[in-house]
């Protein structure tokens, strides 16, 4: 659940702290305002692209930071991947972008990457802007929806299909043509030799470079270590000559008052670890050679293992299973009619798992739709419109059309009016209907309660953004869309852009925008309404820019019927 949102030098906004709470908190103002600046502003936070142009004109950068109430495994699990420290109940997200188009991200006051916020989105908000969700919908998002609602685990499929994959493209690579195989022979053959003459041993660059190190050094380091020997040492000034000279004397000491025992013995102590360290830098500094010879054969050795990474791997492991790889493949060349035998029966195994794992999947998004249709349609119908709905899951289980996904595709169907045949959502002509459409479809998905969620309600809400989704809609059909998000924000929390007061007066928490000017700058600022002020911006909502007794009466019932 959000807690708070900061946001500083973002396009119109100089800085603005909000505090949002649980259930439907609503954000309204004039037209350019900055609503829509502010949703633009969080989603930066989770992992959208940005840019130097939103940065307020004088500054050097903008800061976006937010503050999540979480309880989840998963984001734990996904902070522990990364590197990062978890911070208990609490999620601390900080963007900045600079105005040389660089820019930093801090994850619990940690440097992080775009990509931990891109992973840590999902399990912390969705931001659903009119039309977003529905018309971007392409073949891959339409199956996401589906698979999510039905909670269905993909890696059984994905799994098969992979080992698929790789015995057919082995397959493949055994049926080349004679010329292409014996291009490849010749080819695998020169690697192989290559990769084995020179007798690759793991870690052997690490140990070579540094050998190189001391080498190179030899004289640096024979003094040093002479030097250190000869301070603790060897010289008369040295300091296990000093210890023993303070030792003595605190034995002394010690006949008299046994408090210096303790000492004497810590001393003599220091003493020995002084001469063992000197002894140790002695025998060191002796077995130094300063070999130009054996430098030379080092710096060729590393050129080669160089010029082996380059052309095999990042690592002198990669190289190594790189050699291993080409010999597999030159053994099965020269057995190749044994090994495609084994082959095409491996394949036929791996082709039979999959189909059963993909058919198996097939059947459970086939009952998800129905069930999913079936939930979208009484949502739609809801939200003042008679509209029949339908998700059709189709795909041929020919091996052409064999993914990690499964072989199905996936659309979504509706008829808004009476009379009219089942068509594409995204084919839909009112944005009005799209947006209720789409609010719909995202109240089924997020009311589910797939096995994850039945065993215990969540303390902790995930938090949906709806930017301007009542665009097109008015009267009958905005009340039933204030009804609706209402609805959803019981269980989960609801931030929601709106112009519309007959949805703004279902808010739990109702927040203005408002954006004026002083000293010849634009600034944005937004605050918590009192229940006196919130009358107050529906009457302008119903009114215009002139509030009169009217609208207030007219705000006062709304308030008053959904409270």
């Amino acid at each position: 659940m959000l807690q708070e949102l900061r946001v500083e030098n973002y396009a119109v906004i100089d800085n603005v702290v909000v505090e949002f709470a649980p259930g439907l908190n609503l954000l309204t103002g004039e037209t350019g305002a900055g609503k829509s600046i502010l949703i633009d502003a969080l989603a930066l936070l989770l992992g959208e692209k940005s840019s130097s142009d939103v940065i307020r004109h004088g500054a050097d950068k903008a800061v976006v930071a937010a503050v999540f109430e979480i309880e989840s495994k998963r984001i734990a699990a996904i902070l522990e991947s990364n590197g990062l420290d978890d911070a208990g109940d609490e999620l601390i997200l900080r963007r900045e972008i600079q105005a040389g188009g660089r820019g930093r991200v801090f994850v619990n006051n940690q440097p992080a990457t775009v990509a931990v916020l891109k992973q840590l989105a999902p399990v912390l908000a969705a931001i659903h802007a009119q039309n977003e969700s529905i018309v971007s919908f392409g073949p891959a998002a339409r199956l996401d929806l589906l698979d999510a609602y039905g909670d269905n685990d993909l890696a059984p499929v994905e799994s098969a299909y992979d080992r698929w994959k790789q015995i057919r493209d082995r397959i493949s690579d055994l049926e080349r043509d004679e010329q292409d195989r014996l291009r490849l022979l010749d080819l695998w053959t020169f690697q192989k030799k290559e990769i084995g003459s020179a007798r690759l041993e793991a870690g052997e660059d690490e140990r070579l470079e540094s050998e190189k190190r001391v080498l190179a050094n030899a004289e640096k380091i024979y003094t040093a270590a002479m030097a250190a020997f000869d301070l603790l040492y060897q010289g008369d000034a040295s300091a296990a000559t000093a210890l023993r000279a303070a030792t003595r004397h605190l034995e002394e000491l010690a006949r008299f008052d046994s408090r210096f025992h303790d000492a004497a013995a810590a001393l003599e102590n220091a003493r020995i670890t002084a001469e063992d360290v000197g002894s140790t830098l002695r025998g060191y500094a002796g077995g130094i050679n300063a070999s130009p010879e054996r430098l030379a054969e080092i710096e060729d050795r590393l050129a080669t293992l160089d010029r082996l990474k380059r052309k095999y791997g990042n690592s002198l492991d990669a190289v190594i299973g790189y050699g291993e790889e080409v010999t597999r493949k030159l053994n099965e060349m020269e057995n190749k009619d044994e090994v495609l035998r084994r082959l095409r029966a491996d394949l036929g195994k791996a082709a039979a798992e999959y189909l059963a794992a993909a058919r198996s999947l097939s059947s459970r998004r086939v009952e998800a739709a129905r069930k999913l249709a079936r939930q979208v349609e009484a949502e739609i119908n809801e939200l003042a419109m008679k509209a029949r709905f339908q998700i059709e899951v189709a795909g041929s289980d020919a091996d052409s059309n064999w993914f990690g996904s499964g072989f199905d595709s996936v659309e979504y169907l509706i008829a808004a009016n009476a009379g009219e045949p089942l068509r594409p959502v995204d084919q839909i002509a009112s944005g009005g209907e799209l947006s209720r459409v789409m609010l719909a479809l995202k109240a089924a998905v997020e009311c589910r309660t797939p096995r994850a969620a039945r065993q215990k309600a969540p303390r902790y809400q995930r938090t949906l953004v709806f930017d301007e989704i009542d665009t097109g809609i008015g009267g009958r059909a905005a009340e039933a869309v204030g009804k609706k998000l209402k609805s959803l924000a019981s269980s989960s929390q609801v931030l929601c852009v709106t112009h519309l007061p007959q949805i703004a007066s279902f808010a739990d928490q109702h927040y203005q925008i408002v954006k004026k000017e002083a000293g010849g700058k634009t600034r944005t600022t937004i605050r918590l309404l009192t229940p006196e002020e919130r009358t107050e911006e529906l009457a302008r909502m119903l009114s215009g820019a002139k509030v009169t007794e009217t609208s207030l009466k007219h705000a006062e019932q709304l308030l008053k019927a959904n409270a």
